[in-house]
C-alpha cells in the first residue's frame, strides 16, 4: 500500500532540473516569477550540451541556443508567454544576453553570474553593446543587381502609398497594450528591423508599416483573417508569422517595389505577400540564381 510513496534513496533516481537557490531568496530576484526561473533552470541545463558540442565563442564564452518555440515545448506555453519571459529573464533579471546572429538563424544565448559587481556590469554590458551584429556591417544575402536599396518613388506615388494601419482595417481589435508591446519587440529585434533600416534608408516607412502588420495580426482577437480573398485561421496565420526573418522582409519589400500593377489595397497586399513568403521565397531565390547562371 505505500508503493506509491517516495523510500529514504528513491527520490534520488530521476534526472532533475537544477535551478538555483539564490533565485528565490536573494532579494535582487524576489519580483521575477517562478517561470522565468524554471526557465533559467532549463537554460542551465543546456548549457552541458553546448559544452559537450564546443558552443563557445572566441572569447571562451559558453553560449546555448534555446528559441521561442523550443521554450513553448519545454513549458506547454504560447510564443508570448515565451517572448515575455525572455524578456524578464534579460532586461528585469539581467540573467541572460541575447546575441544576434542574423540570416535567420536563432538568438545565441549566454548565461551570466549572478550579482556581478557594478563595474563588471557596465563593462560586460558595453563589450555585449559592442559585440551586437547591429552596430557592425551585417552581411546580408546578395540580391540581384536590379534589387537597389531605393524606393522606386513613381510606384509608391502610383499606388497611393498610405501606409498607417489603424487597428480597424483588417477588424483586427487587438489585445492590450501589454501583449501589443511584448509583439513589437520581438519582431522588431527577430526581424532585425534596425539593420534593414541601415540597408533600406528610404524605406523606413514601409518597414514599420510591416511590423504594425504582423503585430496586429499576432493581437488579433478574430478566429480567422482573411488573406488573398480566404479566411485563414488566426493560429495558422500567427504560426506562420513566428517563422518569418529578416529575409523575408527583404523579399516582401523588393516585390512590392518591383510590382508594376496598380495596388487597389497595399494593405491587404502587404499581409498576403508576407503570409507567402514562407512558402515563395525559396523559388525567388532559385530564379535568381538561374537568372544570373543564363546571362553568365
Amino acid at each position: 500500500m505505500y508503493e506509491e510513496f517516495f523510500g529514504i534513496e528513491e527520490s534520488e533516481q530521476y534526472a532533475f532540473y537544477r535551478v538555483p537557490k539564490l533565485l528565490f531568496t536573494n532579494e535582487r530576484y524576489r519580483n521575477l516569477s517562478a517561470e522565468s526561473k524554471l526557465l533559467y533552470g532549463l537554460f542551465l541545463d543546456r548549457m552541458g550540451i553546448s559544452r559537450k558540442n564546443g558552443w563557445v565563442d572566441k572569447d571562451g564564452r559558453v553560449y546555448i541556443i534555446y528559441t521561442v518555440e523550443d521554450i513553448m515545448e519545454a513549458l506547454g506555453c504560447g510564443n508570448k508567454k515565451a517572448i515575455q519571459l525572455l524578456a524578464e529573464l534579460e532586461k528585469k533579471g539581467n540573467l541572460i544576453w541575447r546575441k544576434k546572429q542574423g540570416l535567420g538563424k536563432p538568438n545565441l544565448i549566454y548565461m551570466k553570474k549572478f550579482i556581478l559587481p557594478q563595474s563588471n556590469q557596465e563593462e560586460h554590458f558595453l563589450k555585449c553593446e559592442n559585440d551586437t551584429s547591429g552596430n557592425g556591417n551585417p552581411t546580408s544575402l546578395e540580391m540581384s543587381k536590379g534589387h537597389g536599396n531605393n524606393t522606386n518613388k513613381n510606384n509608391l506615388n502610383d499606388n497611393n502609398m498610405n501606409l498607417s494601419f489603424p487597428s480597424g482595417d483588417f477588424g483586427m481589435e487587438h489585445g492590450t497594450d501589454g501583449d501589443y508591446s511584448y509583439y513589437h519587440e520581438y519582431f522588431f529585434e527577430h526581424l532585425e528591423i534596425e539593420i534593414l533600416y541601415k540597408n533600406y534608408p528610404y524605406d523606413k516607412e514601409l518597414l514599420d508599416s510591416i511590423v504594425a502588420l504582423i503585430v496586429e495580426t499576432m493581437c488579433s482577437k478574430r478566429k480567422q483573417i482573411r488573406i488573398a480573398g480566404d479566411d485563414k485561421p488566426v493560429e495558422i496565420v500567427r504560426s506562420r508569422f513566428m517563422k518569418l526573418n529578416s529575409e523575408h522582409i527583404k523579399f516582401v519589400m523588393d516585390c512590392f517595389k518591383e510590382n508594376t500593377t496598380k495596388i487597389r489595397n497595399i494593405k491587404q497586399y502587404l499581409l498576403a505577400a508576407i503570409y507567402n513568403s514562407i512558402l515563395t521565397i525559396d523559388g525567388y531565390f532559385d530564379a535568381l540564381v538561374r537568372h544570373d547562371l543564363s546571362e553568365g
